[in-house]
């Protein structure tokens, strides 16, 4: 899902970067760009994968 989310960025980023788009700096291609990374470096780290319950060990 933060793969997704990593990809949307990216390319929200990039439209704003082509055509020139006169936005705030807290949308600025470069922001759009590091948040971007982010999300991709979150979801090859295996966050938002899910929870696995451990399993109960018999002694």
């Amino acid at each position: 899902m933060l793969g997704i989310a990593a990809a949307i960025a990216f390319g929200a980023a990039f439209l704003i970067n082509a055509t020139d788009t006169v936005v705030d700096r807290v949308f600025s291609p470069t922001s759009l760009m590091l948040l971007g990374l982010t999300l991709l470096a979150a979801h090859l780290a295996g966050v938002g994968t899910g929870y696995t319950p451990r399993r109960r060990s018999r002694r």
